[in-house]
């Protein structure tokens, strides 16, 4: 006998705020009446952290301190044993949205070394000859917008063979120019990033401009950090030998789950930064990175 358990939330987009009231319904599609042994509903939000391979092994301590953060755990009984008529049956349901202590709710997050989920669980219980049913909804949390307001203060850039940092053989760099700014490095997650480049002079073509937005993910406690990297995704904002002097726009949206306000804790801190990338065509590669302070308002 198929049944098919399914969680509805009320809200299409399945974005709630500490406080709200996460509500749906339980759907039970059966063909014949079916016998259960209780149906129960949980709501849970974790951190997960994660080392990276050249993390693990250096820090005993580490072990201890990426455990899952458990942020919110209910459990309810929505039905006691008994039986489901044949056809399609809803359950509401209601969960308050509220942590225990002092512990506060993260924004949802998908990260590489840290991830921040909330899901419902329901659990159907049956005989010892049918097997147990159970399905995982998640939805997103998004933090309380700050109520200060955010005041864009334009980042002014230019960028020479003498600027860079970690070039080793400086004389045998092609001379450039590149000049540009960014709107603003304290985003609005909610809004674009913008700015415009412009290569002023280039002894050597350019091949490709491309924008790189970074997540900078640190987990650990006092006895270490272990702090990675990871590319969240490059837009290509022009290719090949581009006009100079001409302003070249940028524009990039924070992708939503992947992107959240720049958080730091006891154990663990996720951060962004955009890497401004040049290609020559010599296959020479010149980086200029902007640490982002994103926030919600």
């Amino acid at each position: 006998m198929s049944v098919i358990l399914d969680i509805k939330l009320k809200r299409a987009n399945k974005v709630y705020h500490e406080g709200e009231t996460v509500a749906g319904v339980i759907t039970l599609s059966c063909r014949e009446a079916m016998q259960h042994h209780g149906i129960s509903l949980s709501m849970e939000g974790i951190v997960n952290l994660q080392l990276s391979s050249k993390s693990v092994g250096v820090f005993e301590a580490f072990y201890n301190s990426v455990k899952p953060i458990q942020l919110i755990s209910s459990n309810i009984e929505v039905a006691k044993a008994g039986k489901i008529p044949g056809g399609k049956t809803e359950i509401p349901f209601e969960f308050p949205l509220n942590t225990k202590g002092n512990k506060v709710l993260y924004e949802t997050y998908h990260g590489v070394f840290v991830n921040i989920q909330y899901t419902l669980r329901c659990d159907l219980k049956r005989s010892l000859l049918a097997k147990d049913l159970s399905r995982n909804c998640e939805f997103i949390v998004h933090c309380q917008p700050q109520t200060a307001k955010v005041v864009p203060t334009p980042v002014k850039f230019t960028i020479t063979p003498d600027t860079l940092q970690n070039s080793r053989e400086r004389s045998l760099l092609p001379r450039f120019l590149i000049r540009g700014h960014l709107d603003a490095t304290s985003c609005v997650i909610s809004q674009p990033l913008t700015g415009e480049v412009v290569v002023e002079k280039s002894d050597v073509p350019v091949k490709s401009i491309e924008l790189q937005l970074v997540r900078v993910e640190t987990c650990g406690c006092a006895e270490g950090y272990a702090r990675d990297a990871t590319e969240i995704q490059n837009i290509q904002i022009a290719e090949g030998d581009v006009c100079h002097g001409l302003p070249i726009p940028i524009y990039m949206v924070f992708p939503r789950l992947f992107t959240c306000p720049t958080l730091e804790t006891t154990n663990f801190k996720v951060e962004f930064e955009i890497n401004i990338v040049i290609i020559l065509h010599d296959e020479h590669l010149i980086t200029e990175n902007f640490p982002l302070k994103l926030c919600r308002v």
